[in-house]
């Protein structure tokens, strides 16, 4: 029986953040002229709102009014001699961008436009990921993007192991039992979940019938259960099994001598075990041969001896000697 110890792997997550660039400024450098331009498209954001704001309250919209405006202001920058390109079409609104530029994700954005895809909150200078083609803050790409750890469920932001087909906090990938993070001696597996060696033999391994510690290389399979080969010996003696063969009794083996004397089958006259035909007399056995009286050595006969003491006599020396 033997268990071999896995190992698992620690690599980074597979995305790192990405510093949102510098916000560009409008080209040329700024002038008196782009000054007065921020100026002018200031006022028109005011007068934005407040069209807006009637448009809404006499059910007329806004939106024409506001484009007359841009016209206007269009032609009045032109009698000032002043040229106004705008700096990029921003990809959120799609409109055109005059004052200030981001530039992220090979796009041009207003600033406030640039934002995460999931919460809305401007990135304008702050890290962000990148997702199919849309910026997230930090937070909700881990949350929506980054792998979960098996022990916590929360994402895994910096180093993610990935061991029993799950990935998991380094610091939460720990013995199952005891709480203690693995090491060099790798871990073992049970039902999905990890166990380091020790705490896996004392739980699941076959315990050895003999001394009932775990059986984890060579063993012996024996009385329905297994052994190591130094614990299966006789359960009296502790002499091993040399000719590979034993006596069972009560769950637990025996050497031959040690089974008959439980048994009680051994020969008073030769100590050795009966095992063939046998002689009962006074409690005890023996082989036949064996059943001799104690003085002259003459076989006896059951019915005609004489017992003394634990001495078996033939008639006649029995009366010899003790009538």
């Amino acid at each position: 029986l033997g268990w071999k110890p896995q190992h698992p792997s620690l690599s980074a997550v597979p995305s790192s953040p990405l510093p949102v660039p510098q916000p560009l400024l409008p080209s040329p450098p700024p002038t008196a002229a782009a000054r007065q331009l921020d100026e002018l498209l200031a006022d028109l954001g005011h007068m934005q709102s407040k069209l807006t704001a009637v448009g809404q309250g006499a059910g007329v919209p806004a939106e024409p009014s506001l484009d007359n405006m841009l016209g206007s202001l269009t032609r009045d920058l032109q009698e000032l001699g002043i040229t106004a390109t705008p700096a990029g079409v921003c990809a959120a609104c799609r409109k055109p961008i005059a004052g200030k530029v981001l530039t992220a994700l090979g796009k041009t954005w207003h600033p406030e436009h640039f934002a995460c895809a999931r919460c809305g909150q401007e990135l304008g200078g702050r890290p962000f990921f990148e997702r199919g083609g849309q910026a997230y803050c930090e937070e909700d790409y881990h949350q929506a993007f980054s792998p979960r750890c098996a022990y916590c469920a929360s994402p895994i932001r910096e180093k993610v192991l990935t061991a029993l087909d799950q990935t998991w906090h380094p610091e939460h990938f720990f013995c199952a039992h005891c709480g203690k993070v693995f090491g060099d001696d790798g871990f073992h597996e049970r039902s999905g979940k990890p166990y380091c060696r020790q705490d896996f033999l004392a739980m699941f391994a076959p315990k050895c019938q003999g001394c009932e510690r775990p059986v984890t290389d060579n063993y012996l399979s024996a009385l329905q259960g297994v052994w190591h080969p130094e614990c299966f010996v006789c359960a009296e003696c502790l002499s091993s099994f040399a000719s590979g063969s034993f006596f069972e009794l009560e769950g637990r083996p025996y050497c031959e001598l040690h089974f008959h004397q439980r048994q009680g089958s051994i020969c008073h006259g030769c100590g050795r075990p009966v095992t063939g035909r046998c002689i009962t007399a006074a409690g005890r056995k023996y082989h036949p041969e064996h059943f001799i009286c104690a003085y002259c050595l003459g076989q006896l006969q059951k019915g005609t001896f004489r017992e003394r003491g634990d001495k078996m006599y033939c008639q006649a020396c029995h009366d010899k000697l003790f009538l």
